[in-house]
């Protein structure tokens, strides 16, 4: 996958597909011709010794590019087993082509009667994109039997049950072993619970039109590991700390001094020149002995702060905050600066409570946050995550992170990023307030707003990715600072 991947929504894949179509004439005839020669040439590659291929086709075209695997299946002297639900005729006429091509080649198809034949792989045709809903009755029974089989299956542009543009799960879905788009990488597959259904990803892009593109433009994009080697460039030989920016931490209030702890460490460790800390007078101690690098402030109210602001070109706010009187303080003194912000944890939450535009400002919500932040319930952040970050974004006029299962990055007036790295152990405390401290120590090394949310985030994910090579369980914030080293410096 290039390093900038493009991602579409629905309305984007249909015209594409609706275009190409036209342009060829034959009402996209060819096009799944060449759906179903791509998927057979993927499960040929990748699963060569499955000799028995199971295929569950639905009524739409993507039971019709069900059909063409099926009959190359056939074809190549296969045993091949086309299943379908009694409603599920086929209802349009490239799936009724499609069927009947299959049939002239000698082929079948069986009735789901709530039980699977025994077969080395399955082909998932169920539901294409056009699905929003739960599947729900013979429909749900059959993907829980998919899921039952007990053998690898392959997916047909979308997992069924997986709605392609949120990425939202809303009932029983097929859990892929892989899933192969075709035309165009759908938005909805790179992020929240559709991760957990789409196994491996791949792309058959298909023989289109140049013209067939007229129109179409993609709704987010993918960023690859790749991408730091352009947003890191090495540093000039003849540079001082100065040049690498101040970030002033802000936060840990009684109790909670490790979690500024942490995000100091990550902004030292991402590169910031130089690192201010300004938390509760119990902390400096044990923050000066764990971080000798940094510039730890006893700070009891915000006239003990006020003397830091001038000095930070970057402040982060949050971790370990609370939401007391002191945190309150230091929240006004800090809003009032004018600095650079970057806000996590407590700070999102006093931002919730008395709501305002923001000037020059990073959000980093986890799910929960986000939902106190737009006055909605977690769960519906979770069904549409682009549209809850890019609402963020616009009602905060800041630039957006919104952690989790494929980070959304998202500003006002600009297609969302979504982040392709990261992993199931770094769902624990800490990790959050180490993103922080990244993302503000790269805005403060001179990358814009966006670009520093973005790349942080795909630093962050990373460095989870690189610590957890010897397993997630277990998993901890500070494994994170030795890659996350290695990974600031692209170049090395």
């Amino acid at each position: 996958m290039p390093e900038l991947a493009e991602l579409f929504d629905i309305a984007a894949a249909r015209r594409l597909d609706a275009q190409a179509s036209a342009l060829r004439g034959d009402g996209g005839a060819s096009l799944m011709e060449q759906a179903g020669q791509a998927a057979w040439h993927c499960l040929l590659e990748r699963w060569p010794q499955a000799q028995r291929i199971g295929v569950v086709v639905g009524a739409g075209n993507n039971g019709g590019d069900g059909y063409v695997v099926a009959r190359l299946a056939r074809e190549a002297g296969r045993p091949v087993t086309v299943l379908r639900l009694d409603t599920d005729a086929p209802a349009t006429p490239l799936s009724r082509q499609a069927e009947q091509a299959f049939i002239a080649a000698g082929g079948g198809v069986e009735r789901f009667d709530g039980r699977m034949p025994a077969m080395d792989l399955l082909v998932d045709a169920l539901f294409g994109i056009g699905l929003n809903r739960a599947p729900a009755g013979p429909a749900a029974d059959l993907i829980t039997a998919i899921n039952a089989a007990g053998v690898p299956v392959l997916s047909l542009d979308v997992p069924s049950g997986v709605d392609v543009q949120t990425g939202n799960v809303p009932g029983v879905a097929v859990r892929a072993t892989l899933t192969l788009q075709f035309i165009v990488r759908h938005q909805g597959l790179y992020t929240g619970a559709a991760l957990e259904h789409v196994g491996g990803r791949r792309l058959a892009p298909l023989e289109l039109p140049q013209a067939a593109a007229t129109g179409v433009q993609h709704s987010a994009e993918c960023w690859q590991p790749s991408r730091l080697r352009a947003q890191l460039p090495a540093r000039r030989a003849n540079t001082h700390k100065g040049e690498s920016g101040h970030v002033l931490c802000v936060g840990g209030n009684l109790g909670s001094g490790g979690a500024v702890m942490l995000a100091s460490e990550s902004a030292l460790r991402a590169g910031a020149g130089l690192v201010s800390v300004a938390t509760q007078p119990p902390h400096v101690a044990p923050l000066l002995a764990r971080l000798p690098e940094a510039m730890v402030h006893a700070v009891q109210d915000a006239q003990e702060l006020q003397s830091l602001l001038p000095r930070a070109g970057v402040i982060a706010i949050g971790p370990g905050l609370g939401q007391d009187d002191w945190a309150h303080e230091l929240w006004r003194q800090v809003l009032a600066s004018g600095k650079p912000l970057v806000i996590d944890a407590d700070a999102l939450n006093l931002l919730a409570k008395a709501p305002r535009t923001l000037s020059d400002a990073i959000l980093t919500p986890h799910p929960g946050e986000a939902a106190r932040l737009l006055g909605l319930t977690t769960a519906q952040v979770q069904a549409d995550r682009f549209t809850a970050a890019t609402a963020l974004a616009a009602r905060f006029h800041a630039v957006v992170v919104l952690k989790g299962a494929g980070t959304v990055v998202a500003a006002p007036d600009a297609l969302p990023r979504v982040v392709a790295a990261g992993n199931p152990g770094m769902a624990v405390g800490g990790m959050g307030d180490l993103l922080t401290g990244i993302i503000a120590a790269l805005r403060a090394q001179g990358l814009g707003a966006f670009d520093a949310a973005s790349t942080g985030a795909l630093l962050h994910s990373l460095a989870g990715d690189a610590a957890a090579s010897d397993g997630q369980r277990g998993l901890l914030p500070t494994d994170l600072l030795a890659p996350l080293r290695r990974l600031v410096n692209p170049d090395v």
